[in-house]
């Protein structure tokens, strides 16, 4: 990721705030574009992992990467972070390591260019079954229905985890990916297979077709057991049963928005796997939030379990 300005967004034809999937050369283009870059291990779902096991509790990855450098550093970063990761690596030869080539304007918003490399050929046969069936909760990220075999791998984890009576949370990612894969979220939702949904505002409108707020919670809250909506700088939302909780944002300098959903889901997590009250899942997610949108990467820097206990006491 690199600080950029609005001109060099309008230059590169770049979809400001937003994600948009680039190929190799694409990626290419945009880092030789770039200003003085940081390399930092992301990963929707990853960034999530790592927030909760910052925050203690036990988590194990399920992506693929490939031999190269860009999957020896993720690798090394998400297992010293305490997270299990045994997916087997690609070779060589294969599509490299993905990545995502972010701009950070003035006002904070992060502008995300991601080419899939070999995260978009995880296989079924990648599933560790049992480790999910273990697992108290499955986290899935939109942004891998894209391809077709991690879209195959996510309804066969989905299978095993319901199997096992395991819960399934599913975040949509961007708006993009229900444009493209609406029918087969509503239809997930329809068949009651998602437990806990987290969704931005403008991801309930896409997935709702209602663009009055209220409506596409109206919409979802009798679907989904538990329904997470976070409003940026408003805060956030949650329902579960007949219960509603709402939160303001955590009060913090902005610097780079990435990750702040990625990590928003981590808290709230940690807090429902534990169970506590839907206001405090809330607020342990505005915290961290607030924590990831303070500095560069979507990766904790400070001690989340630490700032937790100042904040909530």
């Amino acid at each position: 990721m690199a600080a950029s300005d609005d001109a060099t967004i309008e230059r590169l034809s770049l979809s400001k705030g937003g994600m948009t999937l680039v190929d190799a050369d694409g990626a290419a283009r945009l880092y030789e574009a770039m200003g003085p870059a940081k390399e930092i291990s992301g990963g929707s779902a990853a960034n999530t992992l790592a927030g909760l096991a910052a925050l203690g509790s036990r988590c194990a990855f399920i992506g693929q990467v490939a031999d190269d450098q860009f999957g020896r550093v993720f690798a090394h970063d998400i297992r010293a972070g305490g997270i299990d990761f045994e997916t087997p690596v690609r070779g060589e030869s294969e599509p490299p390591t993905a990545q995502c080539l972010i701009f950070v304007t003035p006002d904070a918003q992060r502008t995300m260019n991601t080419f899939l490399g070999a995260s978009q050929y995880l296989p079924a046969a990648a599933l560790d079954e049992d480790q999910i069936a273990a697992a108290r909760v499955l986290y899935l990220e939109g942004y891998l229905w894209d391809p077709e075999e991690p879209r195959a791998a996510m309804r066969r984890a989905i299978d095993a985890a319901r199997g096992a009576g395991r819960e399934v949370a599913f975040t949509l990612s961007e708006v993009f990916v229900i444009d493209r894969h609406g029918d087969d979220f509503r239809t997930l939702v329809d068949e009651g297979l998602i437990d806990v949904l987290f969704a931005n505002h403008t991801e309930l409108a896409a997935l709702t077709r209602e663009d009055d707020f209220e409506a596409g919670i109206a919409a979802l809250r009798n679907k989904v057991p538990t329904l997470v909506v976070t409003k940026g700088a408003d805060g956030a939302v949650a329902v579960k049963g007949g219960e509603r909780a709402e939160v303001p944002a955590e009060p913090t300098k902005v610097v780079d928005t990435t990750g702040a959903g990625d990590l928003f889901a981590a808290g709230f997590l940690h807090g429902h796997v534990n169970g506590e009250p839907l206001e405090t899942c809330l607020r342990r997610g505005a915290i961290c939030a607030a924590e990831i949108i303070s500095h560069y990467g979507a990766r904790p820097e400070a001690n989340l379990e630490a700032l937790m206990a100042e904040k909530l006491g």
